[in-house]
């Protein structure tokens, strides 16, 4: 099939708080002259890498994001019987290949010297420059790299020569890394180009977000001096039917992981994690575990497009998820006749009519 597999999707969420700014409100846009509610591409990529669905697909080929696998390196070495002054040395080490370490200020180095400084506080003060200063993604190839070398320094008892420390891998198994990209500021050599391109999420229609008040009543209170609540707050919240595009590069996928079966497990775990993982902020108050009511996915090699377009001006009606499947469905068979590009093929799932199924989506997406 083609190169591009590209999902449109729908998915109605009631109130929630998916996925909030640094004030603690729903994430917001402004979109065709109203504000919509909105869920980052950042928020959804984390929710459906470290879901159930990619563990039990893909597991011992998802890496780990970290800036302290130098720590862990260290408590390793600690626990293999390394000297501590060592483990330090050569934890130090093993961490700057992936980043730049942090350093300590004047005043953190005076207070690892000063006696009154708490044992808790020295101890946090020695691990700080093993982390490093961004995030970097571990593959599993790189993790396993670490764990023999841990293991030849502690067999001879000496730190790491320079060919040791050759940790870094260009070709990896590390599906999330091949989907999502990984960038090594002081190694771009061994940067992953991302196969996979994520949307933010976006309401098809105008939204308000609210505001839910709330108390907290004490159990042992008999409401005899005090009939008060003994805690008050307030949260923020919306509901809508967001519409999402996804696009992945199937040829970058392959350049990356090579293995054809791996690849096509990394589509479906994707496609599904896509299509039933929801963001977990705030679910424990609103329980707002949606899946998608409608898919469209296409496969094929023309330029991939997004069909946002077709929820500029907002869905109004109170029919609003069969009027939003409608809307998108008619814009893209005007874009595919004045473009002329329409992909090879196309299949739909739709739950409000009880038509298609996630397993025909996960075998054209994965073809």
């Amino acid at each position: 099939m083609g190169r591009f597999v590209q999902l449109h999707l729908l998915t109605s969420y009631p109130p929630a708080n998916l996925n909030r700014d640094d004030l603690g409100r729903p994430k917001t846009a402004k979109m065709g002259g109203v504000e919509r509610l909105r869920v980052s591409s950042q928020s959804l990529k984390r929710a459906w890498r470290t879901s159930e669905v990619f563990e039990s697909a893909l597991k011992g080929h998802i890496g780990t994001r970290t800036k302290e696998k130098g720590i862990q390196v260290f408590e390793q070495l600690l626990e293999k019987g390394v000297a501590e002054k060592k483990a330090l040395e050569w934890a130090k080490a093993i961490a700057g290949v992936f980043g730049k370490p942090k350093s300590l200020s004047k005043q953190e180095e005076a207070a690892l010297k000063d006696a009154e400084t708490s044992d808790k506080d020295k101890e946090k003060l020695k691990r700080k420059p093993l982390e490093i200063e961004q995030l970097a993604h571990f593959s599993p190839e790189e993790d396993a790299s670490i764990a023999e070398l841990v293991d030849k320094l502690v067999a001879q008892d000496a730190g790491p020569e320079k060919g040791d420390l050759n940790l870094l891998r260009k070709h990896h198994t590390a599906v999330d890394i091949a989907l999502f990209g990984r960038m090594l500021a002081s190694s771009p050599e061994f940067n992953t180009e991302a196969a996979a391109q994520v949307a933010h999420a976006i309401s098809v229609h105008k939204v308000a977000v609210e505001d839910d008040f709330f108390t907290a009543i004490d159990d042992l209170n008999k409401g005899i001096d005090d009939v008060g609540a003994a805690h008050m707050g307030d949260t923020e919240f919306g509901a809508a039917l967001f519409y999402q595009y996804i696009c992945i590069d199937k040829q970058t996928l392959r350049e990356t992981l090579g293995d054809g079966a791996l690849v096509k497990n990394a589509i479906n775990a994707f496609v599904e994690a896509a299509a039933t993982v929801a963001p977990n902020g705030k679910q424990n108050s609103f329980a707002s575990r949606a899946r998608a009511s409608y898919i469209m996915c296409e496969d094929g090699s023309s330029q991939p497009r997004s069909l946002s377009v077709a929820f500029l001006e907002p869905i109004t009606g109170m029919q609003m998820l069969n009027d939003a499947i409608n809307q998108l469905e008619t814009t893209k068979e005007k874009m595919d006749r004045v473009y002329g590009d329409a992909p090879e093929a196309c299949v739909v799932m739709n739950a409000l009519t009880g038509s298609g199924s996630l397993k025909e989506i996960l075998a054209t997406a994965s073809e």
